[in-house]
C-alpha cells in the first residue's frame, strides 16, 4: 500500500479504461494493407501499443514519411470506433465512486484529442474527467514526463499523491519520471511482468481494486 492517501488519478485510454484493442489492431491492418508482409498481425502490433501512432506506423512501414498511412488508419478507426469499443469491466462504477470520494482524475494518452473525447464520451466517463491530455498537448508524448507533468499542473496536484494507471511500459515511464506513482493494469495485452519491469508499483486485477488506495 502507498503511504500517503492517494488525492489524484491518471489514466490511460486505450488498452486500460477503454477496450479499443481490436479496433487498433483492425486499423492497423487496414493501413498497411499492401505495405507489410502477409501475415502481419496482432503479435507484431501489441508490443508497440501505446506509443505514438505516427512513430508506430513508422517502425511497420520503414517509412518516414506516413501522412497517407495515417490519413487511412484514421478514416477506418473513426468509421468502426462505434462498433468496436467499450469500456472495461467495472470502469463506470470505479470512476463514479472515485468521483463521488472526491478523487480528482485526468485522461493521459498518446491518442488525438479527436478520438480521446469520443471514447470518453461514447462510454459515458468523460464527465469525471477534469484534465485531458492528448498527444496534441504535448511537444514530447509518453514515455516523456511531460504529459504526466502537465496533468498534474492542470489538476494543482502533488505527483507524490497521484497514481498513473495505465497498460503498457510508456505509462509506468512517464509516470515513474514524473514522480507519481505507476499503476499497471493486468489486462494488458503485453502482460503483468513488462509493467513490472517498466517500474509498476502495483498491478490492479480489476478496477475496484483501486477503491483500496483511497
Amino acid at each position: 500500500m502507498t503511504q500517503q492517501r492517494i488525492k489524484t488519478m491518471l489514466f490511460d485510454l486505450d488498452g486500460t479504461v477503454l477496450d479499443t484493442n481490436e479496433l487498433i489492431i483492425q486499423s492497423f491492418i487496414h493501413a498497411l494493407d499492401g505495405i507489410v508482409e502477409p501475415g502481419f498481425g496482432a503479435a507484431r502490433i501489441i508490443p508497440s501499443m501505446g506509443l505514438p501512432l505516427v512513430v508506430q506506423l513508422q517502425q511497420f512501414s520503414g517509412r518516414e514519411d506516413v501522412a497517407d498511412l495515417l490519413a487511412k488508419y484514421r478514416e477506418f478507426n473513426l468509421r468502426v470506433h462505434d462498433d468496436y469499443v467499450c469500456a472495461f469491466p467495472n470502469v463506470n462504477e470505479v470512476l463514479k465512486t472515485l468521483h463521488d470520494r472526491g478523487i480528482q482524475m485526468g485522461v493521459v494518452t498518446t491518442k488525438m484529442r479527436l478520438t480521446t473525447e469520443r471514447g470518453l464520451k461514447f462510454v459515458g466517463i468523460g464527465e469525471y474527467m477534469s484534465s485531458i491530455v492528448s498527444v496534441d498537448d504535448v511537444t514530447n508524448p509518453k514515455p516523456h514526463p511531460e504529459p504526466v507533468l502537465r496533468a498534474i499542473e492542470e489538476l494543482g496536484a502533488d505527483p507524490a499523491t497521484t497514481m498513473m494507471v495505465g497498460d503498457s511500459a510508456v505509462d509506468m515511464e512517464s509516470a515513474v519520471a514524473a514522480g507519481a506513482i505507476p499503476v499497471g493494469v493486468a489486462w494488458s495485452l503485453k502482460g503483468e511482468q513488462k509493467l513490472r519491469e517498466s517500474g509498476a508499483q502495483h498491478i490492479i486485477h480489476d478496477m475496484r481494486d483501486l477503491l483500496r488506495f483511497v
